[in-house]
């Protein structure tokens, strides 16, 4: 594999930015190290070398979780329900509790992690609603305007060379180590997107990983093309000659396809029963297998007006769903794990399969490839022109009744779909992270806290508020909860709310509310948190035909479980953010990237929803930075003397 020499030195540069972006409450060094990956047939699919010096995954005390979740429900309750729940939580811990603890322990002993397999079924694998908008985000690049096709095209064809250097960055083993205090972040997760592809089962799905696979796949007008990435010797391709194969794939289609790539979009279960049609027939299931065995798919989309003050939220819905049965949802394969969608009207950026890993890789793949797109004019030309095969259509047999039939319901779901999801990109210019830390605050907490005063402002009340929190201290380590909603922040907003508390009052209970998130996130990084040890037990019971305990159904949990704002922090340098889908009915999703001098916030919700609204949102979040900045600089003024 060729690559550009500099290759390295961008790529750790990246690295040092996603990490201490995405860990901010914690001192995160930096220190590179010897990495390689290997690939695996089964469990979790490719890993990190056993050269990686992770952590086992711990059962936590369950006192100590039952207290910390006390702690996180009684902002949610009434002085009399969070008594009931303190009696119901007391009775759970010291009868169920205390039999699915032991189970749980005596898996531990077994198990590296033994939540890592566990969520990736429970919390994705059997997860039935659709993967769009619902579970895949939209990562995306920053805008761009392209002055004609030919400039379309070959911008197309140096991303996927940038993806394809990227792969051969991983594959080479030159991913640095990360460390958070003394101990190293996993990078198994960097394994687990090439080639990667979901498989819908009724039930339950399964995942299939390629990660030896040379060869993307095009799809353009809802047409199906292979295109090989390498030569025979497994060199690059360089991007010209990638782009002279995507003119060919461009002229050879002229009518729109069958859309069979929106019957992805749909349930997984009434997916799955189409997919077992569809691949009754031996040249479908040929070609399906092709799709599922690339190292990602290109969507070069059909070009949609932007609607005047609605680009930005048109750029991350187009991500998304792809606008509907009538636009481009039928121009994707949401099972895969990458999706490049590439729109000419300058609309660029990933839809990702959540399934085998977080963001990280994702939004690292983007700044790198738009780092090196910008700095070297000549980026892409570096590879070979030795085109052992030119671009290879794959064909679908005729469309019978039965497929055509799933066809109807996935379009007419997915549009459903579209109509439902609303939007609204915050570009909030005021200030970023450079003011956030001159006032001696945690950038991340600080947003967490403006999220929390943002929907207190238009609600009333406080919201179960989901952040979350990589355990990449620990082997194949995924995610914990970061509770945001806690009795500081509940201070917090109603201060901020009063026309009685005094701007001491508030300046205090806002560094309070920051300080008590921060110690949250960093409990939460090193595992020690409530979901997921809760989520553990709760398993044990299922595992072992046990009757879920009365715990699982009292308000207190389903209260703090039921995330009317579902976060997350995706950071980097350029203009550039991740959006999704809202976690419950009546909730909002706010995706944010806060940069040194402003902070980029995707905001989504349910039209169906009269009680929730992006733009009352955005507006409700912009006044609480707004008023907090107010606050501390109204606090921070120097006193008379006098």
């Amino acid at each position: 594999m060729r690559l550009l020499s500099n290759s390295n030195k961008v790529f750790w540069n990246l690295t040092k930015l996603s990490i201490s972006n995405q860990t901010p409450n914690v001192l995160v060094k930096l220190q590179p190290a010897s990495y390689r990956s290997k690939s695996t047939d089964g469990g979790d699919g490719p890993e990190a070398s056993t050269k990686q010096k992770l952590l086992t995954y711990p059962v936590l005390p369950l006192n100590e979780t039952l207290q910390r979740f006390l702690l996180t429900a009684q902002p949610l309750l009434t002085p009399s329900e969070f008594e009931k729940q303190k009696k119901i939580t007391q009775k759970f811990e010291e009868n169920e509790g205390e039999k699915l603890q032991g189970l749980l322990e005596e898996v531990g002993k077994c198990e590296k992690n033994w939540l890592a397999h566990r969520w990736l079924t429970n919390a994705y694998l059997k997860y039935r609603d659709p993967v769009t908008v619902y579970v895949s985000p939209g990562m995306t690049f920053p805008y761009q305007q392209f002055k004609d096709m030919r400039e379309y095209v070959k911008y197309t064809a140096q991303v996927i060379y940038g993806l394809g250097e990227f792969k051969g960055i991983v594959d080479a083993g030159e991913i640095p180590i990360v460390k958070m205090g003394k101990n190293e972040l996993d990078n198994s997760q960097f394994g687990k997107v090439f080639g990667t592809c979901r498989i819908p089962i009724r039930g339950t799905d399964r995942i299939v990983y390629n990660p030896s696979s040379n060869y993307v796949v095009v799809i353009y007008k809802n047409h199906f093309y292979k295109l090989s990435l390498y030569d025979s010797e497994g060199n690059l391709l360089t991007s010209a000659t990638l782009a002279k194969q995507l003119e060919e794939i461009r002229d050879a289609e002229s009518n729109v396809g069958v859309p069979y790539g929106v019957l992805t979009t749909d349930s997984r279960d009434n997916w799955a029963e189409a997919y077992e049609q569809l691949v009754k027939n031996p040249e479908n299931a040929a070609t399906v297998k092709t799709i599922q065995g690339a190292l990602f798919t290109v969507s070069m989309d059909e070009c949609i007006d932007l609607k005047p003050g609605q680009e930005t939220n048109q750029l991350i819905l187009g991500l998304i769903h792809g606008n509907g049965s009538r636009v481009n949802s039928g121009n994707r394969w949401m099972d895969k794990t990458i999706q490049l969608v590439v729109n000419p009207n300058g609309n660029v950026g990933f839809t990702y399969e959540h399934s085998p890993a977080e963001g990280q890789p994702i939004a690292m793949m983007m700044d790198y490839v738009v780092k090196k797109m910008a700095e070297d004019a000549d980026f892409g030309s570096c590879g070979s022109t030795n085109v052992e095969c030119g671009p290879q259509k794959l064909s679908f047999a005729p469309l019978n009744d039965c497929v055509g039939q799933w066809l109807f319901y996935a379009n007419r779901n997915i549009d459903k779909l579209v109509n439902d999801l609303q939007c609204n990109v915050l570009k909030f210019p005021c200030y970023g992270k450079n003011y956030i830390k001159k006032q001696k605050l945690g950038p991340d907490s600080f947003v967490q806290m403006a999220l929390q005063l943002a929907f207190y402002k238009i609600h009333k009340v406080p919201a179960a508020q989901y952040e979350s929190a990589h355990l990449r201290i620990f082997e194949n380590g995924r995610t914990e909860t970061i509770r945001s909603c806690s009795n500081e922040s509940l201070a917090f907003c109603k201060a901020m709310t009063s026309s009685s508390a005094s701007l001491e009052e508030k300046a205090g209970l806002l560094r309070q509310a920051v300080v008590a998130h921060q110690q949250y996130a960093k409990n939460a990084l090193q595992g020690i948190g409530v979901d997921r040890h809760l989520l553990g037990l709760k398993l044990m019971a299922l595992e072992n035909n046990l009757p879920v305990p009365e715990f699982y159904s009292s308000p207190g949990y389903t209260k703090s479980m039921h995330f009317r704002v579902s976060t997350s922090q995706v950071a980097t340098l350029y203009d550039a953010f991740m959006g999704y889908g809202p976690a419950t009915d009546d909730g909002y999703a706010s995706c944010y990237n806060p940069r040194d001098d402003d902070i980029i916030v995707a905001i989504t919700c349910w039209r169906y929803n009269q009680d929730t609204d992006p733009d009352k949102f955005a507006k409700a979040l912009e006044e609480a930075f707004l008023d907090m900045q107010s606050v501390l600089e109204q606090t921070n003024k120097p006193k008379s003397k006098l």
